[in-house]
């Protein structure tokens, strides 16, 4: 007989994304949200034990990449072209996991982000898949709040 309430895991098909002064609407994948860091060797001279320390280094977060069904919102494309042109646009957002409700359970905030790369969809009359578009951000910072 079991003790314990039931936790099961979240679904991962329930997601919003937020960016700063753009309404960016649905995208159907995201992927990117990994986070690392080097390791620093470090010895002193006096140190008895043979051998190196091990210390936290400089962390590396993995470009956030975008995918959403091809509409005509343009607000991701005139964001790409403001950088492309050497504009300084970095924007802060978010990644929202939802629980079947609806409401929020975690949330994947991204600082100084901005679009490096952005793909326009692959067109084949053969098939009646949807137009895609994709978006590569580049960020300086990811932090996960429970």
């Amino acid at each position: 007989m079991p003790t314990a309430e039931r936790n099961d895991p979240y679904h991962h098909h329930n997601f919003r994304i937020e960016i700063d002064g753009l309404t960016v609407g649905a995208f159907s994948e995201v992927s990117g949200l990994v986070s690392d860091g080097d390791a620093a060797d470090y010895r002193e001279g006096t140190d008895k034990v043979n051998s190196v320390r091990k210390l936290p280094g400089l962390r590396k977060y993995t470009n956030i990449v975008l995918k959403r069904g091809y509409t005509q919102n343009k607000e991701l494309w005139a964001w790409w072209r403001n950088i492309a042109n050497g504009q300084q646009d970095r924007r802060n957002g978010a990644i929202i996991l939802m629980d079947e409700a609806r409401n929020d359970v975690l949330r994947w905030s991204f600082v100084s982000a901005w679009p490096n790369k952005i793909e326009g969809p692959s067109l084949n009359a053969a098939t009646n898949e949807v137009a895609m578009e994709s978006m590569e951000l580049i960020h300086e910072g990811l932090d996960i709040e429970i």
